[in-house]
């Protein structure tokens, strides 16, 4: 399903985009009842039929509460989150929403995605972050308010930045020691406080590689909901430096030839993306 390249950003999996026109978001109050399919959530695993298609009936399971999320062509869906370890009948068949290459069409996968997210956001929104009161569904939309100092909550995201630094015909390539052995990636970590994302780009940089760059272009981003990122993918160039790895965060890093390159990350990711499109030294110059 993915094994080309997607052509913009827009396209990678997990943004709205990939769901194809099949999903309209829905507040939990909006629930019209009635009979519908459910997005079936073990961890980050999503149970489909042995036809590919979302269930229309909900395993037994203790204490289990589904959550409207909106319509899935057409029809009412709702979220659900299973406790592991269980055994769900052989109706039911597993797709891992991070492996490298779900085999799963794209707008299924970033349903998923999207329902492990505002799962996610209704356990932690339970009580108030101020004062600790209950927090329940406030209006249509996704917000929620504390019953006891009113104050409104509204889900999560975090920004990140993830950037693609060239210097010549080589690429700035970093690894973390809990990924896949032999892969490397690209330098990322989340926007601070008062920073603009360029900033943010330097700063990365600097702080886990030593390198310094220059030329800092904004390319695209990608919606990343594990657990509720917002990437935004740039290139930069290499403005001086010796790489010296932070190592409290990365195993290693270093320069890598354009023409070989190590293990990279899935085409799921827009790190992939910002390799597939800018690695090469004529890239960048071609498409601005």
């Amino acid at each position: 399903m993915m094994q080309q390249p997607f052509e913009s950003a827009i396209d990678l999996p997990f943004n709205w985009k990939s769901l194809d026109g099949q999903f309209e978001l829905d507040g939990p109050l909006s629930d019209p009842g009635g009979a519908g399919v459910f997005v079936l959530l073990v961890g980050s695993t999503l149970l489909l039929t042995a036809e590919g298609t979302l269930p229309q009936q909900l395993p037994v399971a203790d204490g289990v509460l589904p959550l409207y999320i909106g319509r899935w062509q057409g029809q009412p869906c709702r979220a659900v989150r299973l406790p592991g370890g269980q055994d769900y009948g052989n109706s039911l068949s597993a797709f891992e929403l991070q492996a490298d290459e779900p085999q799963l069409p794209l707008a299924l996968l970033s349903l998923g995605a999207l329902a492990q997210q505002l799962l996610r956001w209704e356990k932690n929104s339970t009580y108030c972050a101020t004062c600790g009161g209950r927090c329940d569904w406030n209006g249509d939309g996704w917000g929620r308010q504390c019953g006891d100092c009113q104050r409104h909550h509204f889900p999560h995201l975090h920004p990140c930045v993830i950037v693609l630094v060239r210097r010549g015909e080589e690429l700035l390539l970093v690894r973390k020691a809990n990924w896949v052995p032999g892969r490397y990636s690209l330098v990322a970590g989340f926007v601070d406080s008062g920073e603009c994302l360029e900033e943010a780009v330097e700063r990365e940089v600097m702080e886990e590689t030593g390198v310094r760059v220059k030329n800092i272009r904004y390319i695209g981003s990608q919606s990343w909901p594990f657990p509720s990122q917002i990437m935004a993918g740039f290139v930069a160039e290499y403005a001086g430096g010796e790489v010296k790895i932070q190592e409290s965060e990365l195993e290693d890093g270093g320069w890598f030839a354009c023409d070989n390159l190590p293990k990279l990350p899935a085409r799921r990711s827009i790190a992939r993306f910002l390799i597939d499109h800018y690695g090469r030294p004529t890239d960048m110059s071609a498409k601005e």
